[in-house]
């Protein structure tokens, strides 16, 4: 999903922007590509998930 409306209102109001996505699924789109499968997407989001939460916590001990 797109934030970008959301970061162009708080820019103009000044506020300072961070943003974070994770991918989940290979999608690349070529003509033999299968579709992933919902534990395979999920996995990676949990995946992904742990290592934005890292990433978070490391970020404001240091803030």
């Amino acid at each position: 999903m797109s934030t970008v409306h959301e970061v162009i209102a708080a820019a103009h109001v000044g506020l300072p922007c961070l943003g974070l996505s994770a991918i989940t699924n290979a999608a690349t789109g070529g003509p033999e590509q299968q579709p992933d499968s919902i534990e395979a997407v999920l996995a990676n989001a949990a995946i992904a998930g742990a290592r934005i939460a890292a990433l978070l916590a490391d970020l404001l001990v240091r803030l």
